[in-house]
């Protein structure tokens, strides 16, 4: 692949280190709770996986009913969404806006491919939102990572074929659903924690298009 027609980013993590505000949160629903959370256990169990998912790792071996869990669901939500409304413009990566300019100056599409049913509130917080072409978040599909289905349907908004695209994802969960969908996969973050990317960057900062290229 020389040039990809479309280039899919996951959000947390990737174009905004929205991941701390996630575990903060997790963090005072598990306090609440008297259970422990760790930051190793946050990115080893929770860095890409849905909300649910996350609650259910959180709480294992606890027994809770089904309204319980949708209370605990809708606080952890509350506890996220008080951090991010303090999200500015200034915490996207450094360089991120230019290398979106630069990727859409080159004629590729970019789409938003994550896994946060607050992906938009982000986007609008960061000023993002008009930069892409197609956003797809926890609302739109049944299946969360690693299912490839948030990817296939992002390429779907951007009407690109997946082997013509590149996903960018920084959770190993994110990585597995890239090549599920039949994508290339650029993984961001330490390489021990990824299985089977094409290519992988130590971070996003001022980063430019030749640098997501696979080969």
């Amino acid at each position: 692949m020389s040039q990809p027609q479309a280039i899919i980013f996951d959000l947390d993590g990737v174009l905004t280190d929205t991941s701390e505000y996630h575990y903060q949160a997790w963090k005072h629903l598990a306090d609440d709770e008297g259970i422990t959370l760790t930051h190793e256990e946050n990115d080893e169990h929770l860095r890409g996986v849905g909300r649910r998912e996350s609650l259910m790792y959180i709480i294992r071996g606890h027994q809770y009913s089904e309204n319980q869990i949708q209370e605990m669901m809708e606080r952890k939500n509350r506890y996220y969404h008080a951090l991010i409304e303090r999200m500015t413009p200034k915490e996207v990566v450094p360089g991120g806006v230019a290398l979106l300019e630069e990727i859409k100056s080159a004629g590729i599409k970019v789409a938003i491919a994550s896994a946060s049913k607050n992906c938009r509130l982000v986007l609008d917080r960061l000023q993002l939102t008009s930069y892409f072409d197609g956003i797809a978040d926890g609302n739109c599909v049944v299946n969360g990572k690693p299912a490839p289905d948030i990817f296939v349907y992002a390429a779907g908004l951007v009407n690109v074929f997946t082997p013509n695209c590149i996903g960018v994802e920084d959770a190993d969960a994110g990585i597995q659903a890239i090549k599920a969908a039949g994508m290339k996969a650029v993984a961001i973050g330490p390489a021990s924690r990824f299985h089977g990317p094409d290519k992988v960057l130590p971070n996003m900062e001022n980063k430019h298009l030749k640098d997501l290229l696979v080969e």
